[in-house]
Protein backbone atom coordinates (compact mmCIF):
# COMPACT_ATOMS: atom_id res chain seq x y z
CA UNK A 1 0.00 0.00 0.00
CA UNK A 2 1.38 3.03 -1.18
CA UNK A 3 1.14 6.28 1.12
CA UNK A 4 0.27 10.08 -0.38
CA UNK A 5 -1.24 12.75 -0.21
CA UNK A 6 -4.50 10.71 -1.78
CA UNK A 7 -7.61 9.33 0.37
CA UNK A 8 -7.29 5.64 1.28
CA UNK A 9 -10.69 3.58 1.84
CA UNK A 10 -11.81 2.44 5.19
CA UNK A 11 -10.97 -0.99 4.26
CA UNK A 12 -7.13 0.44 3.88
CA UNK A 13 -7.02 1.08 7.49
CA UNK A 14 -7.76 -2.81 8.35
CA UNK A 15 -4.40 -3.70 6.43
CA UNK A 16 -2.13 -6.54 6.66
CA UNK A 17 0.35 -5.49 3.88
CA UNK A 18 3.68 -3.45 3.41
CA UNK A 19 2.85 -0.05 3.72
CA UNK A 20 4.93 2.49 1.55
CA UNK A 21 5.78 5.96 1.44
CA UNK A 22 5.52 7.18 -1.81
CA UNK A 23 8.97 7.84 -3.39
CA UNK A 24 7.71 9.96 -6.08
CA UNK A 25 9.84 13.54 -6.65
CA UNK A 26 6.71 15.55 -6.63
CA UNK A 27 5.39 14.32 -3.50
CA UNK A 28 8.65 14.85 -1.63
CA UNK A 29 8.86 18.37 -2.84
CA UNK A 30 5.18 18.91 -2.22
CA UNK A 31 5.83 17.68 1.51
CA UNK A 32 9.51 19.45 2.08
CA UNK A 33 8.27 22.91 0.51
CA UNK A 34 5.63 23.02 3.56
CA UNK A 35 8.83 22.58 5.77
CA UNK A 36 10.87 25.13 4.38
CA UNK A 37 7.98 27.75 4.56
CA UNK A 38 7.87 27.33 8.13
CA UNK A 39 11.18 27.19 8.62
CA UNK A 40 11.43 30.29 6.69
CA UNK A 41 8.62 31.91 8.81
CA UNK A 42 10.32 31.06 12.00
CA UNK A 43 13.65 32.52 11.11
CA UNK A 44 11.97 35.72 10.34
CA UNK A 45 10.10 35.75 13.85
CA UNK A 46 6.88 35.01 13.65
CA UNK A 47 4.68 33.97 16.74
CA UNK A 48 3.95 30.48 15.63
CA UNK A 49 1.61 28.46 17.93
CA UNK A 50 3.54 25.37 19.26
CA UNK A 51 6.76 26.12 17.27
CA UNK A 52 7.74 29.23 18.74
CA UNK A 53 5.32 29.47 21.66
CA UNK A 54 4.28 27.42 24.25
CA UNK A 55 1.50 25.08 24.37
CA UNK A 56 -2.37 25.71 25.17
CA UNK A 57 -2.60 28.18 27.52
CA UNK A 58 0.93 29.09 27.61
CA UNK A 59 0.69 30.30 24.10
CA UNK A 60 1.80 33.17 25.00
CA UNK A 61 5.25 32.79 26.00
CA UNK A 62 7.17 33.22 23.25
CA UNK A 63 10.36 30.95 22.50
CA UNK A 64 12.63 31.83 19.84
CA UNK A 65 13.66 29.90 16.74
CA UNK A 66 16.98 29.00 18.20
CA UNK A 67 14.55 26.88 20.88
CA UNK A 68 12.10 25.36 18.64
CA UNK A 69 13.87 22.23 18.42
CA UNK A 70 13.97 21.86 22.18
CA UNK A 71 10.63 22.64 22.44
CA UNK A 72 9.48 19.71 20.35
CA UNK A 73 11.62 17.58 22.44
CA UNK A 74 9.87 18.81 25.69
CA UNK A 75 6.82 18.20 24.07
CA UNK A 76 6.28 14.58 23.92
CA UNK A 77 8.17 14.44 27.24
CA UNK A 78 6.04 16.23 29.35
CA UNK A 79 2.72 14.48 27.41
CA UNK A 80 4.21 10.82 28.62
CA UNK A 81 1.62 10.65 31.55
CA UNK A 82 -0.37 7.86 30.06
CA UNK A 83 -1.92 4.94 32.30
CA UNK A 84 -4.23 2.01 32.06
CA UNK A 85 -3.97 -0.75 30.36
CA UNK A 86 -1.32 -1.18 27.18
CA UNK A 87 -3.35 -0.52 23.64
CA UNK A 88 -3.08 -3.25 21.30
CA UNK A 89 -0.41 -4.30 18.24
CA UNK A 90 -3.05 -3.40 15.81
CA UNK A 91 -4.38 -0.90 17.65
CA UNK A 92 -0.83 0.55 18.19
CA UNK A 93 0.31 -0.07 14.47
CA UNK A 94 -3.03 1.63 12.93
CA UNK A 95 -2.33 4.49 15.10
CA UNK A 96 0.57 4.73 13.14
CA UNK A 97 -0.48 4.47 9.87
CA UNK A 98 -3.13 7.37 10.70
CA UNK A 99 -1.02 9.38 11.84
CA UNK A 100 1.17 9.53 8.65
CA UNK A 101 -1.71 9.64 6.40
CA UNK A 102 -2.30 12.84 7.82
CA UNK A 103 1.44 14.39 7.85
CA UNK A 104 1.42 12.86 4.26
CA UNK A 105 -1.37 15.74 3.23
CA UNK A 106 0.96 18.33 3.57
CA UNK A 107 -0.86 20.82 5.72
CA UNK A 108 1.40 20.41 8.53
CA UNK A 109 5.03 21.88 7.59
CA UNK A 110 6.70 18.39 8.83
CA UNK A 111 9.33 16.79 6.43
CA UNK A 112 9.94 13.82 4.24
CA UNK A 113 12.45 12.29 6.35
CA UNK A 114 9.89 12.64 9.79
CA UNK A 115 7.33 10.68 6.95
CA UNK A 116 9.91 8.04 6.95
CA UNK A 117 10.47 7.06 10.53
CA UNK A 118 6.57 6.45 10.43
CA UNK A 119 7.16 3.93 7.58
CA UNK A 120 10.42 2.40 9.60
CA UNK A 121 8.47 1.42 12.25
CA UNK A 122 5.72 0.18 10.37
CA UNK A 123 8.19 -2.33 8.33
CA UNK A 124 10.07 -3.58 11.30
CA UNK A 125 7.11 -4.30 12.97
CA UNK A 126 8.03 -1.88 16.06
CA UNK A 127 5.00 -1.10 17.91
CA UNK A 128 4.91 1.56 20.70
CA UNK A 129 3.27 0.49 23.72
CA UNK A 130 1.04 3.05 24.68
CA UNK A 131 -1.32 3.40 27.72
CA UNK A 132 -4.90 3.77 26.83
CA UNK A 133 -6.07 6.13 29.46
CA UNK A 134 -5.13 9.94 29.58
CA UNK A 135 -6.87 11.63 26.59
CA UNK A 136 -9.77 13.51 26.58
CA UNK A 137 -9.35 14.03 22.60
CA UNK A 138 -9.09 17.97 22.73
CA UNK A 139 -6.12 19.02 20.81
CA UNK A 140 -6.30 15.06 20.05
CA UNK A 141 -4.89 12.69 21.41
CA UNK A 142 -1.74 14.29 23.28
CA UNK A 143 -0.64 11.45 25.72
CA UNK A 144 -1.05 8.22 23.54
CA UNK A 145 0.69 9.70 20.73
CA UNK A 146 3.88 11.10 22.73
CA UNK A 147 4.42 7.30 22.53
CA UNK A 148 4.89 7.57 19.12
CA UNK A 149 6.78 10.71 19.25
CA UNK A 150 9.11 9.16 22.00
CA UNK A 151 9.88 5.78 20.13
CA UNK A 152 10.53 8.08 17.23
CA UNK A 153 13.21 9.74 19.06
CA UNK A 154 14.92 6.40 20.29
CA UNK A 155 12.96 6.85 24.24
CA UNK A 156 10.62 4.70 26.16
CA UNK A 157 9.27 1.37 25.45
CA UNK A 158 7.59 -1.31 22.21
CA UNK A 159 6.91 -4.31 21.82
CA UNK A 160 9.15 -5.93 19.51
CA UNK A 161 8.76 -9.47 17.77
CA UNK A 162 5.99 -10.12 20.85
CA UNK A 163 8.35 -8.73 23.65
CA UNK A 164 8.43 -5.23 25.55
CA UNK A 165 12.12 -3.84 25.15
CA UNK A 166 13.62 -0.37 25.89
CA UNK A 167 13.60 1.47 22.24
CA UNK A 168 17.02 2.26 22.43
CA UNK A 169 17.95 -1.04 22.42
CA UNK A 170 15.89 -2.15 19.52
CA UNK A 171 17.41 0.25 18.10
CA UNK A 172 21.16 -0.34 18.53
CA UNK A 173 20.17 -4.08 17.22
CA UNK A 174 18.80 -2.67 13.97
CA UNK A 175 21.48 0.01 13.42
CA UNK A 176 18.87 2.46 13.72
CA UNK A 177 19.41 6.53 14.60
CA UNK A 178 16.99 8.24 17.19
CA UNK A 179 15.79 10.95 14.98
CA UNK A 180 15.81 14.57 16.04
CA UNK A 181 12.74 16.48 15.54
CA UNK A 182 13.08 19.57 13.55
CA UNK A 183 10.26 22.40 14.34
CA UNK A 184 6.87 21.44 14.68
CA UNK A 185 7.51 17.97 14.01
CA UNK A 186 6.69 16.25 17.45
CA UNK A 187 3.85 18.54 17.62
CA UNK A 188 2.58 17.07 14.29
CA UNK A 189 2.86 13.47 15.60
CA UNK A 190 1.27 14.10 18.93
CA UNK A 191 -1.44 16.33 17.15
CA UNK A 192 -4.73 14.36 16.11
CA UNK A 193 -7.02 12.11 16.48
CA UNK A 194 -5.31 8.37 15.74
CA UNK A 195 -6.24 7.30 19.17
CA UNK A 196 -9.40 7.29 19.29
CA UNK A 197 -9.73 5.93 15.75
CA UNK A 198 -7.91 3.26 15.75
CA UNK A 199 -9.43 2.09 18.49
CA UNK A 200 -13.13 2.39 16.67
CA UNK A 201 -11.62 0.95 13.62
CA UNK A 202 -10.21 -2.26 15.80
CA UNK A 203 -13.65 -2.32 18.05
CA UNK A 204 -15.78 -2.34 14.63
CA UNK A 205 -13.79 -4.96 13.09
CA UNK A 206 -14.64 -7.09 16.35
CA UNK A 207 -18.20 -5.97 16.30
CA UNK A 208 -19.15 -7.02 12.56
CA UNK A 209 -18.26 -10.14 13.42
CA UNK A 210 -20.79 -10.20 16.71
CA UNK A 211 -23.50 -8.61 14.19
CA UNK A 212 -23.60 -11.07 12.04
CA UNK A 213 -23.33 -13.86 14.61
CA UNK A 214 -26.30 -11.88 16.63
CA UNK A 215 -28.35 -12.19 13.46
CA UNK A 216 -27.39 -15.84 13.26
CA UNK A 217 -28.99 -16.72 16.78
CA UNK A 218 -31.93 -14.00 15.81
CA UNK A 219 -32.87 -16.75 12.71
CA UNK A 220 -31.83 -19.79 15.22
CA UNK A 221 -34.81 -18.18 17.56
CA UNK A 222 -37.19 -17.91 14.42
CA UNK A 223 -36.23 -21.70 14.22
CA UNK A 224 -36.10 -22.90 17.38
CA UNK A 225 -39.42 -21.40 18.72
CA UNK A 226 -41.56 -22.52 15.68
CA UNK A 227 -42.07 -18.49 14.97
CA UNK A 228 -43.86 -17.17 11.87
CA UNK A 229 -41.40 -15.40 9.07
CA UNK A 230 -44.07 -13.12 7.94
CA UNK A 231 -42.40 -10.43 9.53
CA UNK A 232 -39.29 -11.05 7.31
CA UNK A 233 -40.88 -10.77 4.38
CA UNK A 234 -39.55 -8.36 1.25
CA UNK A 235 -42.86 -6.58 1.23
CA UNK A 236 -42.55 -5.68 4.88
CA UNK A 237 -39.40 -4.14 4.67
CA UNK A 238 -39.56 -2.12 0.96
CA UNK A 239 -42.48 -0.81 2.83
CA UNK A 240 -40.77 0.97 5.28
CA UNK A 241 -37.65 1.13 3.02
CA UNK A 242 -34.61 1.44 5.40
CA UNK A 243 -31.59 0.09 3.61
CA UNK A 244 -30.24 -1.57 7.32
CA UNK A 245 -33.69 -3.14 7.97
CA UNK A 246 -33.80 -4.73 4.45
CA UNK A 247 -30.21 -6.14 4.57
CA UNK A 248 -31.12 -7.65 8.25
CA UNK A 249 -34.56 -8.87 6.81
CA UNK A 250 -32.81 -10.90 4.07
CA UNK A 251 -29.99 -11.72 6.21
CA UNK A 252 -32.22 -13.40 8.79
CA UNK A 253 -34.80 -14.88 6.10
CA UNK A 254 -31.98 -16.77 4.01
CA UNK A 255 -30.33 -18.43 7.30
CA UNK A 256 -34.37 -19.83 8.08
CA UNK A 257 -34.00 -21.13 4.43
CA UNK A 258 -35.00 -25.10 4.36
CA UNK A 259 -36.11 -24.82 8.13
CA UNK A 260 -39.38 -27.32 8.81
CA UNK A 261 -39.65 -25.71 12.21
CA UNK A 262 -40.74 -22.05 11.04
CA UNK A 263 -44.14 -21.27 10.10
CA UNK A 264 -44.03 -20.35 6.65
CA UNK A 265 -45.19 -16.86 5.81
CA UNK A 266 -49.02 -16.65 5.78
CA UNK A 267 -49.99 -19.42 7.49
CA UNK A 268 -51.42 -19.00 10.24
CA UNK A 269 -54.28 -17.94 8.89
CA UNK A 270 -55.16 -21.28 8.18
CA UNK A 271 -53.38 -23.30 11.33
CA UNK A 272 -54.92 -20.50 13.98
CA UNK A 273 -57.94 -22.24 14.60
CA UNK A 274 -56.23 -25.92 14.59
CA UNK A 275 -53.84 -25.32 16.98
CA UNK A 276 -54.14 -24.71 21.06
CA UNK A 277 -52.35 -21.61 21.93
CA UNK A 278 -51.66 -20.47 19.09
CA UNK A 279 -50.72 -16.61 18.59
CA UNK A 280 -51.71 -15.18 15.42
CA UNK A 281 -48.51 -12.83 15.68
CA UNK A 282 -45.01 -13.77 17.74
CA UNK A 283 -43.66 -11.16 20.46
CA UNK A 284 -41.92 -7.83 19.56
CA UNK A 285 -38.40 -9.11 20.32
CA UNK A 286 -38.54 -11.44 17.50
CA UNK A 287 -41.34 -9.77 14.76
CA UNK A 288 -39.33 -6.67 15.04
CA UNK A 289 -35.81 -8.12 14.81
CA UNK A 290 -35.13 -6.37 11.46
CA UNK A 291 -36.20 -3.16 12.53
CA UNK A 292 -33.69 -3.63 15.72
CA UNK A 293 -30.94 -4.81 14.17
CA UNK A 294 -31.31 -2.27 11.24
CA UNK A 295 -31.02 0.86 13.21
CA UNK A 296 -27.65 -0.93 14.12
CA UNK A 297 -26.46 -1.82 10.71
CA UNK A 298 -27.02 2.06 9.32
CA UNK A 299 -25.43 3.43 12.29
CA UNK A 300 -22.51 1.22 11.68
CA UNK A 301 -22.09 2.72 7.81
CA UNK A 302 -22.71 6.01 9.35
CA UNK A 303 -19.51 5.56 11.35
CA UNK A 304 -17.52 3.99 9.18
CA UNK A 305 -18.03 6.75 6.59
CA UNK A 306 -17.38 9.22 9.55
CA UNK A 307 -14.30 7.50 10.75
CA UNK A 308 -12.88 7.25 6.83
CA UNK A 309 -13.44 11.11 6.23
CA UNK A 310 -11.30 11.33 9.85
CA UNK A 311 -8.34 9.20 8.80
CA UNK A 312 -8.12 10.80 5.81
CA UNK A 313 -8.60 14.38 7.38
CA UNK A 314 -4.90 16.84 8.67
CA UNK A 315 -6.17 16.74 12.10
CA UNK A 316 -3.54 18.90 13.34
CA UNK A 317 -2.86 22.61 14.60
CA UNK A 318 -1.63 25.01 13.12
CA UNK A 319 -2.62 24.35 9.27
CA UNK A 320 0.46 24.78 7.26
CA UNK A 321 -0.78 26.22 3.64
CA UNK A 322 2.64 26.93 2.07
CA UNK A 323 0.93 27.23 -1.58
CA UNK A 324 -1.71 29.82 -0.13
CA UNK A 325 1.53 31.44 2.39
CA UNK A 326 -0.92 31.30 5.34
CA UNK A 327 -0.54 29.67 8.85
CA UNK A 328 -4.12 29.08 9.92
CA UNK A 329 -4.68 28.59 14.01
CA UNK A 330 -7.79 26.02 14.42
CA UNK A 331 -9.22 23.03 15.65
CA UNK A 332 -9.29 19.72 13.39
CA UNK A 333 -7.71 18.15 16.35
CA UNK A 334 -11.08 18.18 17.83
CA UNK A 335 -12.54 14.00 18.26
CA UNK A 336 -16.70 15.34 17.71
CA UNK A 337 -17.20 12.38 14.63
CA UNK A 338 -15.26 9.89 16.34
CA UNK A 339 -17.28 10.68 19.61
CA UNK A 340 -20.50 10.99 18.37
CA UNK A 341 -19.77 7.32 16.38
CA UNK A 342 -18.43 5.62 19.24
CA UNK A 343 -21.46 6.89 21.46
CA UNK A 344 -24.31 5.64 19.09
CA UNK A 345 -22.41 2.46 18.29
CA UNK A 346 -22.52 2.09 22.26
CA UNK A 347 -25.92 2.43 22.29
CA UNK A 348 -26.20 0.41 19.10
CA UNK A 349 -24.93 -2.82 21.45
CA UNK A 350 -26.52 -1.66 23.99
CA UNK A 351 -30.13 -2.48 21.59
CA UNK A 352 -29.09 -5.77 20.38
CA UNK A 353 -27.32 -7.29 24.11
CA UNK A 354 -31.04 -6.25 25.46
CA UNK A 355 -32.53 -8.12 22.46
CA UNK A 356 -30.63 -11.26 23.27
CA UNK A 357 -31.34 -11.35 27.01
CA UNK A 358 -35.62 -11.42 26.02
CA UNK A 359 -35.11 -13.58 23.30
CA UNK A 360 -33.14 -16.08 25.61
CA UNK A 361 -35.47 -15.63 28.34
CA UNK A 362 -38.20 -16.74 26.17
CA UNK A 363 -36.10 -19.31 24.71
CA UNK A 364 -35.60 -20.91 28.51
CA UNK A 365 -38.72 -20.32 30.04
CA UNK A 366 -41.15 -23.26 29.51
CA UNK A 367 -44.28 -21.02 29.56
CA UNK A 368 -43.02 -19.10 26.13
CA UNK A 369 -40.45 -21.77 24.71
CA UNK A 370 -43.65 -23.80 22.98
CA UNK A 371 -42.52 -27.05 24.18
CA UNK A 372 -39.23 -27.13 24.80
CA UNK A 373 -39.07 -27.69 28.26
CA UNK A 374 -38.55 -26.07 31.56
CA UNK A 375 -34.91 -24.09 31.66
CA UNK A 376 -34.06 -26.54 28.06
CA UNK A 377 -33.78 -29.42 30.31
CA UNK A 378 -33.41 -32.73 28.58
CA UNK A 379 -32.76 -34.86 31.41
CA UNK A 380 -36.78 -35.48 33.37
CA UNK A 381 -35.24 -35.57 37.28
CA UNK A 382 -36.22 -32.66 39.59
CA UNK A 383 -33.04 -32.53 41.07
CA UNK A 384 -31.40 -31.38 37.39
CA UNK A 385 -31.87 -27.53 36.32
CA UNK A 386 -29.76 -27.25 33.00
CA UNK A 387 -29.92 -23.63 31.81
CA UNK A 388 -31.23 -21.51 34.66
CA UNK A 389 -28.72 -19.68 36.53
CA UNK A 390 -26.74 -19.38 32.25
CA UNK A 391 -29.23 -17.45 31.73
CA UNK A 392 -29.14 -15.10 35.29
CA UNK A 393 -25.03 -14.61 33.56
CA UNK A 394 -26.36 -13.65 30.28
CA UNK A 395 -29.03 -11.02 31.94
CA UNK A 396 -26.21 -9.64 34.33
CA UNK A 397 -23.39 -9.07 31.40
CA UNK A 398 -26.59 -7.41 29.47
CA UNK A 399 -26.93 -4.73 32.26
CA UNK A 400 -23.02 -4.37 32.21
CA UNK A 401 -23.35 -3.15 28.43
CA UNK A 402 -26.48 -1.06 29.24
CA UNK A 403 -24.61 0.88 32.09
CA UNK A 404 -21.88 1.25 29.24
CA UNK A 405 -24.43 3.50 27.22
CA UNK A 406 -24.19 6.65 28.49
CA UNK A 407 -23.09 9.15 26.07
CA UNK A 408 -18.78 10.28 27.10
CA UNK A 409 -19.05 13.08 24.68
CA UNK A 410 -21.31 14.93 27.24
CA UNK A 411 -18.70 14.46 29.81
CA UNK A 412 -16.77 17.07 28.55
CA UNK A 413 -14.02 17.72 31.08
CA UNK A 414 -12.77 21.54 31.18
CA UNK A 415 -8.59 21.07 31.78
CA UNK A 416 -5.09 22.64 30.70
CA UNK A 417 -6.42 26.35 32.48
CA UNK A 418 -9.14 25.97 30.84
CA UNK A 419 -7.63 26.49 27.35
CA UNK A 420 -9.18 23.04 26.53
CA UNK A 421 -12.29 24.02 27.79
CA UNK A 422 -14.39 21.79 25.35
CA UNK A 423 -13.24 18.45 24.77
CA UNK A 424 -14.79 15.63 22.65
CA UNK A 425 -13.96 12.27 25.40
CA UNK A 426 -14.15 10.79 21.49
CA UNK A 427 -11.19 8.24 22.97
CA UNK A 428 -13.13 7.56 26.29
CA UNK A 429 -16.15 6.43 24.23
CA UNK A 430 -14.05 4.86 21.84
CA UNK A 431 -12.10 2.84 24.67
CA UNK A 432 -15.89 2.30 26.18
CA UNK A 433 -17.12 0.64 23.00
CA UNK A 434 -14.55 -1.25 22.55
CA UNK A 435 -15.20 -2.68 25.99
CA UNK A 436 -18.26 -3.62 25.24
CA UNK A 437 -17.31 -6.81 22.03
CA UNK A 438 -16.15 -8.80 25.30
CA UNK A 439 -19.83 -9.29 27.26
CA UNK A 440 -21.58 -8.99 24.16
CA UNK A 441 -19.42 -12.11 22.90
CA UNK A 442 -19.95 -14.07 26.30
CA UNK A 443 -23.99 -12.89 25.86
CA UNK A 444 -23.65 -14.46 22.06
CA UNK A 445 -22.01 -17.45 23.38
CA UNK A 446 -24.40 -18.47 25.98
CA UNK A 447 -27.36 -17.93 23.29
CA UNK A 448 -25.85 -20.37 20.50
CA UNK A 449 -25.38 -22.91 23.28
CA UNK A 450 -29.24 -22.79 24.22
CA UNK A 451 -29.78 -22.67 20.64
CA UNK A 452 -27.77 -26.30 20.58
CA UNK A 453 -29.68 -27.55 23.47
CA UNK A 454 -32.82 -26.59 21.43
CA UNK A 455 -32.05 -28.14 18.66
CA UNK A 456 -31.25 -31.33 20.35
CA UNK A 457 -34.33 -30.97 21.95
CA UNK A 458 -36.64 -30.11 18.54
CA UNK A 459 -34.34 -32.55 16.27
CA UNK A 460 -31.56 -31.66 13.89
CA UNK A 461 -32.91 -33.04 10.66
CA UNK A 462 -35.74 -30.40 10.80
CA UNK A 463 -33.64 -27.49 11.37
CA UNK A 464 -31.84 -25.28 8.48
CA UNK A 465 -29.00 -25.98 7.22
CA UNK A 466 -27.55 -22.60 8.64
CA UNK A 467 -28.98 -23.45 12.00
CA UNK A 468 -27.15 -27.30 11.62
CA UNK A 469 -23.80 -26.04 11.17
CA UNK A 470 -24.20 -23.17 13.86
CA UNK A 471 -25.10 -26.87 15.94
CA UNK A 472 -22.09 -28.54 14.68
CA UNK A 473 -19.73 -26.28 15.76
CA UNK A 474 -21.02 -26.04 18.80
CA UNK A 475 -21.47 -29.71 19.67
CA UNK A 476 -17.74 -30.68 18.55
CA UNK A 477 -16.38 -29.36 21.38
CA UNK A 478 -19.42 -29.08 24.14
CA UNK A 479 -21.32 -31.87 24.53
CA UNK A 480 -25.01 -31.57 25.51
CA UNK A 481 -26.00 -30.54 28.49
CA UNK A 482 -27.82 -34.38 30.05
CA UNK A 483 -26.67 -33.73 33.58
CA UNK A 484 -26.18 -30.55 35.62
CA UNK A 485 -22.37 -29.37 35.67
CA UNK A 486 -20.39 -25.89 35.78
CA UNK A 487 -21.05 -24.52 31.67
CA UNK A 488 -18.58 -21.67 32.18
CA UNK A 489 -15.82 -23.70 30.26
CA UNK A 490 -18.42 -24.02 28.01
CA UNK A 491 -18.89 -20.36 27.52
CA UNK A 492 -15.33 -20.01 27.56
CA UNK A 493 -14.83 -22.57 24.72
CA UNK A 494 -17.75 -21.52 22.22
CA UNK A 495 -16.80 -17.82 22.91
CA UNK A 496 -13.43 -18.48 21.16
CA UNK A 497 -14.82 -20.12 18.16
CA UNK A 498 -17.42 -17.29 18.24
CA UNK A 499 -14.81 -14.03 17.82
CA UNK A 500 -13.42 -16.04 14.77
CA UNK A 501 -16.38 -15.63 12.89
CA UNK A 502 -17.44 -18.93 13.17
CA UNK A 503 -21.52 -18.38 13.34
CA UNK A 504 -21.53 -16.01 10.92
Amino acid sequence: MIIDNNELSYENFIFDEKIELSKDENFIQFIDEGHNFLIKQIEEGKPIYGITTGYGESGKNYAASKEAEELQQNLYRFCGVGVGEYLSDNISKTMILIRLVSLSKGKSGVSYELLKRFELLLEYEIYPLIPSQGSVGASGDLAPLSYIAAVIAGEREVRYKGEIRKTADVYKELGIKPYKFKPKEALGVINGTATMSAIAINAIKEFEILLASMESFVAGIFEVLQCDITPLEPFVHESKPFEGQRKTAKNILQKCEDSQLTHKAFSRYETFHLQEEQNIQDRYSIRCAPQVLGVVHDNLEIAKKWIQTEVNGVNDNPLIDHIGQRIYTSGNFYGGYIAHAMDTMRICVGNIADLLDKEFALLVDHKFNRGLGENLKINPKSTHHAFKLIQVTLSSLSADILMNTNAASLYSRSTESLNQDKVSMGTTAARNFHSQMKDLSNMLSIGFLGLAQAVDIRGYEKCSKHLQKSYDIVRKKVPVLKEDRRMDLDIRTVNEMLVKGKFV
